[in-house]
């Protein structure tokens, strides 16, 4: 496992880090791109949104396409168009062209996020599958925490007469076409292709994911439909789709949060406002080794959102200094991102492959939704000079909601306890 672990996650860790970088980015240009174009609020958000509408028109047929046929040649094509299109970002010049381009850089990212997710689950048995989620998924702070820094030194450029801001979108498209070349050479589609494992190797863990299939259809076959219409399967899309409505609109608002509480300047804002998603790096680590070492799914989803949703709204207190401003943002940043790897782990349990590949995507599709929702309200209640304090408020809110709705989730185990919500309590002769 731990040259799965080196060969693996190193390189899908990558990909989603210049994925979520090049979806994101347009929080780093926003101060400088909504100057220079004209952009309301409202104009920006429903920009910024409109990916997720692109979004969602690949994610179930793209975890089924990585399910049956591998995922080197699709993560491949991902990679090369949303670079191109991110290109074409930086080159927009009006409302309507920017609301086309994001869509279509929706468009071209699709299917990547669940086809890792199937993709870690071809490759990870379930007591390992915690902390390699957490690995794939700690891409996304990472990726906010360098973003910042690095977006703020583009956006000081002025090459060939393009403002700054248009080479932060054109300058960090191009690893994803790079890599997009790269993938079919450097990638392994399953662990029987494995040259760099040992025979031995490869048979054992070929062993250990067989014996999880079998445990997983001993309690019953799950078709592609049925698993989309399980309860638990649409509580956990209800779950993201809160989720992200309030994470969307937490980090795409940062850098302009920390700008106004601060009075610093567009670049050191930027900088600065990549200090939260550092925090989220080490809560990823932490509530990954403690759900993989309790075998735990369910309060480790639950209460980082809770939490979050409790911490989130101290920011708006009006007697706070930018230092404790500061800490809060760092404090909620900590507990949202929790949630992230037991969350994921959730889906894969008990369902088979094909079925719970669909259910994945389906998730994902609302995922996408309140990625859309999110900016898109945020920024027209600002633009009708709702006070920032509401905005914040309802995006506490959703993670409230999403960290309840963990309650509605019914005990995912199978007859041999793949799963638990508790290990189980060992006599005195089992532990001899």
């Amino acid at each position: 496992m731990r040259k799965v672990h080196l060969r693996i996650l190193p390189l899908i860790f990558v990909l989603y880090l210049v994925a979520y970088l090049d979806r994101s980015n347009v929080a780093f240009a926003k101060l400088a791109m909504s100057a220079d174009l004209d952009f309301s609020d409202a104009v920006f958000g429903f920009g910024a949104g409109v990916f997720f509408i692109g979004y969602l028109l690949l994610e179930i047929p793209g975890a089924l396409i990585v399910e049956r046929w591998g995922a080197r040649w699709w993560f491949a094509r991902i990679l090369v168009t949303w670079g191109i299109c991110t290109v074409l970002v930086g080159l927009v010049e009006t409302a309507r062209q920017f609301y086309v381009t994001r869509f279509l850089l929706g468009v071209a990212e699709a299917g990547f996020f669940p086809g890792a997710i199937i993709y870690l689950n071809q490759w990870f048995p379930s007591q390992y599958r915690g902390r390699a989620m957490a690995r794939f998924i700690m891409a996304t702070p990472i990726a906010l925490t360098i973003g910042a820094p690095i977006s703020g030194l583009i956006l000081g450029l002025d090459w060939l007469g393009l403002p700054g801001w248009r080479w932060v979108f054109i300058l960090e498209a191009l690893p994803a076409i790079v890599l997009g070349v790269l993938v079919p050479f450097i990638m392994t589609d399953r662990p029987h292709q494995a040259g760099w494992l040992s025979s031995e190797e490869r048979d054992w863990l070929c062993h250990e994911l067989d014996k999880e299939r079998k445990q997983k259809q001993s309690i019953g076959r799950v078709t592609i439909w049925q698993a989309l219409r399980q309860r638990n399967v649409l509580v956990l899309a209800m779950m993201t789709f809160f989720a992200n409505v309030g994470i969307q609109g937490f980090f795409l608002w940062l850098p302009e949060s920390v700008h106004k509480a601060s009075g610093l300047s567009a670049f050191v804002s930027t900088t600065v406002s990549g200090l939260p998603f550092a925090v989220a790096v080490v809560s990823l680590l932490f509530f990954s080794w403690s759900s993989d070492r309790t075998q735990e799914r369910y309060w480790h989803t639950a209460l980082p959102l809770i939490v979050a949703g409790c911490l989130f709204p101290i920011t708006t207190l009006p007697s706070l200094s930018f230092g404790w401003f500061l800490f809060w943002l760092c404090a909620s940043s900590f507990a949202l991102y929790g949630f992230g790897p037991s969350y994921w782990v959730l889906p894969t349990l008990t369902l088979s492959e094909s079925a719970a590949a669909a259910a994945v995507g389906f998730i994902n599709c609302f995922s996408g939704l309140g990625g859309f929702f999110g900016p898109t309200v945020i920024g027209w209640m600002l633009s009708s000079r709702v006070p920032f304090q509401g905005a914040v408020f309802l995006i506490a809110l959703t993670f409230l909601i999403s960290g309840g709705l963990t309650f509605a989730l019914k005990p995912l185990r199978s007859p041999r306890r793949l799963e638990s919500n508790r290990p189980a309590r060992l006599t005195g002769n089992e532990r001899t």
